[in-house]
């Protein structure tokens, strides 16, 4: 039986062209809604309110509004439930983990009599912005082959290069293209060795190629892991201008891990007795790990207007990230002439650091307090996700991506909606949101809907809160670039149980 997790082992380092796709902007770019319960509960409706440790991810003067100095600390329990369709059929699973949703302090320090910024503030949170755990299996029966991805990256490519010298290995051959001609250099070999795809002539400068997989019908198998996390961690500065106004910056550092295994495979048997050479199984396996770090900047403002009406603004910076992506491979194949061929190299492709730029958002809310006893709040949040960029942009495989990220993802509006009432020490909470889909089309991602609830109970000088949210969303995965294969559609359901400790300094 085939395993998912294939080791590879490190026969030398490579430096290889570029591989990314939109794919991986969009999965570094989404964020999820963490922080604290009473911030979840309402569903991180909080642009205009502050007061709460994990709203300074939202707006940086929020820690101003404090009239004390204060921590908390929030656990997550999350649970995601799918139904993921692959080639018409239909496979449900399930997993749960437990993180560290969100860490912070505020430190208040109040400024003399006479002076009109009453109090300056400095803050410190950590939240968790997306959890990448996933895990899932599907089948389905197809007539797309998965030799269609091998045929589209070696055609062009000349034989000579595909083919081994006498005694070179494969290690060395994968290691030698990836290094001076690219990726589609390496998958066209590793097609072409395992007897996925043929040429056309024996002449060395053939590039042209022909499938040794015979049309028919096929069951195509899907395996994907993948773990890691998208944190950020704000330093804030904030002060409260006579007693109307609350302004504030948050200088954001930002890192990513993440690690995906996957496998796609397929059996046929459409080869006839008259071909022999025709391939039957293909098991074909790639691993990702990327590490990044980043930085964006915050600045915003909390406005009184009147007792009962507040007016919050935030202007969220593009954030650049520093990508280092490392993958490995393989391909194996069973036919009846040649049997079971395999081509692991034993390489670690490891690709030139890049930069991603994520884009800007603005954020204006407002929310109205009905004296101590409740309040309701609402963000507007607006990002344009065409003016994502992978640089340097100098280089011409960026040139190309970058044109179908303006031309393939738009501009994305966000609703939140908040509520809370209190009873004495009491605080019942619920809210609601709304995410478009930054995909003109919303074929790889959908509309996000979600909504959440919690209490509270004030113990003196400590707080203890819980939340509940669900969202609900879609999405897709493609196992293959070009659509060689059928994409995974995948809807989703995330459920949040958040429980938070807050306390006075």
């Amino acid at each position: 039986m085939k395993k998912l997790l294939y080791l590879l082992c490190l026969a030398g380092g490579l430096l290889s062209a570029e591989a990314q796709t939109i794919d991986d902007a969009y999965r570094y770019s989404t964020t999820e809604l963490n922080g604290s319960a009473r911030f979840i509960g309402m569903s991180g409706a909080f642009g205009s309110l502050g007061g709460d440790i994990s709203a300074i991810a939202i707006n940086p003067a929020s820690s101003a509004v404090f009239l004390h100095s204060a921590g908390s600390l929030s656990f997550n329990i999350n649970d995601i439930e799918s139904d993921n369709s692959f080639n018409r059929e239909v496979y449900t699973n399930g997993q749960s983990d437990f993180s560290l949703g969100n860490l912070g302090g505020v430190f208040v320090f109040n400024a003399s009599d006479g002076n009109k910024w009453g109090k300056i503030s400095l803050g410190i949170n950590y939240s968790e912005m997306a959890n990448y755990d996933d895990n899932f299996g599907v089948r389905g029966f197809t007539t797309k082959s998965i030799d269609q991805y091998f045929l589209q990256k070696a055609n062009g490519i000349s034989l000579d290069n595909l083919q081994r010298r006498d005694g070179e290995s494969v290690n060395e051959l994968y290691s030698y293209l990836g290094g001076n001609y690219g990726f589609d250099h390496q998958q066209a070999f590793l097609g072409y060795q395992a007897y996925v795809i043929e040429a056309k002539t024996n002449n060395p400068n053939n590039t042209e190629y022909f499938s040794l997989v015979e049309p028919g019908t096929f069951d195509q198998q899907y395996q994907y892991a993948a773990t890691g996390v998208n944190g950020k961690l704000s330093f804030n500065l904030a002060g409260q201008y006579s007693d109307w106004l609350y302004v504030g910056a948050n200088l954001n550092t930002h890192f990513i891990n993440y690690e995906r295994s996957s496998e796609i495979s397929e059996f046929n048997n459409n080869s006839s007795e008259s071909n022999f050479n025709a391939t039957t199984d293909i098991y074909f396996g790639n691993n990702l790990s990327t590490s990044a770090d980043g930085f964006s900047l915050q600045l915003g403002g909390i406005a009184k207007v009147g007792d009962n009406i507040r007016l919050g603004y935030t202007y969220q910076s593009p954030t650049w990230f520093n990508i280092r992506e490392e993958t490995s491979q393989y391909l194996e194949t069973n036919s009846r002439e040649n049997d079971f061929v395999s081509i692991a190299p034993n390489v670690i492709n490891i690709y030139p650091e890049y930069t991603l730029q994520l884009p800007a958002t603005h954020t204006t809310s407002i929310s109205f307090l009905f004296g101590k006893s409740g309040l309701i709040s609402g963000d507007f949040g607006f990002t344009d996700y065409s003016n994502m960029k992978y640089k340097p942009e100098a280089d011409l495989y960026f040139q190309d991506l970058n044109n179908q990220i303006s031309s393939s993802m738009g501009q994305v509006t966000t609703l939140k909606l908040g509520g809370e009432y209190r009873f004495d020490n009491l605080s019942l909470r619920a809210g609601y949101r709304l995410e478009g889909s930054p995909f003109e089309g919303e074929n790889t991602a959908g509309e996000l809907t979600g909504y959440s609830g919690g209490l509270g109970y004030r113990f003196g000088n400590l707080s203890l809160d819980v939340a509940y949210a669900l969202a609900n969303y879609d999405s897709s995965i493609n196992p293959l670039d070009g659509n060689a294969v059928n994409p995974v559609y995948r809807d989703r359901s995330k459920s949040q149980v958040v429980m938070t400790l807050s306390f006075g300094l």
